[in-house]
Order: structure tokens, then sequence, then C-alpha cells
């Protein structure tokens, strides 16, 4: 079976995430996160030298991600924005607040810091799953 999947599309999602992303934990959340995981400005400031490789890699994640998710919507027949998002939701719900949950338990940090991110995820995989089904 040969699933067809509109690659325009998964690189505009993977571009809308990273934005997104910019905002989120910029000007939204940025310093309500940074309290929350305990960062001090020095720790700010070791961060702001490996920006450019997270931003990369985080590119290349949310790439991957749409391209999964332009699968399995093309795979189950997702052809309207109501059915990806639905899908998006599933999939948010199923693995990726789980996931994050269950390493959040062991990582000792505030519940805040699981919030903003879980919140996040969920909010820029509505966002591909509506891009990738709106845009086939």
């Amino acid at each position: 079976m040969i699933l067809e999947v509109n690659f325009l599309a998964v690189v505009a999602a993977a571009v809308a995430t990273t934005m997104l992303g910019a905002v989120w934990y910029g000007p939204l959340f940025g310093s309500l996160r940074m309290r929350a995981h305990g960062h001090t400005p020095g720790r700010l400031e070791e961060m702001k030298t490996g920006i450019g490789k997270a931003y990369g890699m985080s590119f290349l994640c949310y790439l991957v991600m749409a391209t999964a998710l332009a699968y399995l919507m093309a795979w189950i027949g997702a052809v309207n924005v109501p059915a990806g998002l639905w899908l998006a939701f599933v999939c948010w719900l199923g693995f990726v607040a789980t996931v994050g949950l269950t390493a959040h338990l062991f990582s000792g940090r505030k519940p805040a810091s699981y919030f903003i991110d879980v919140a996040y995820q969920l909010v820029y995989l509505l966002a591909m799953g509506a891009i990738l089904s709106a845009w086939r």
C-alpha cells in the first residue's frame, strides 16, 4: 500500500511548530517556565551557547513528527480538519502527555514545568493536524 503525503504541508507544519515554540517559550511562558525549571541567570547564559543546535534538532524532530502524523492521517483516511484534529489529540493524549508525565514524575521538577510543556505539545500537535489535513 502506497500512502500519499504532502511533504510541503509537512514542512509547513514543522515551521509553524517552530514559530509557535519561539512565542510559547518566549513572551508567553518563557519566564514562568524558567522559574518552574529553577534556572538561574547564569544557567540561562549557558543555555544560549547551544541554542542554534537545539533549534536545528528541534526542527528536525518536528519534521519527523509531522511526517509520522501525515502518514497516520493518510493510513486512517483523516481527510478533513476535524479528523486531523481528533487524530492529533489522540496521539497527544495517548503518547505525548503520558510519556511526558512519566518522565516528569521522576524529574524532581515543579508541576508547572510539565503543564507548560505538555500544553505546548497539545497546541502544536493540533496545529500540525489542522495543517496536514487541510493541505492534502
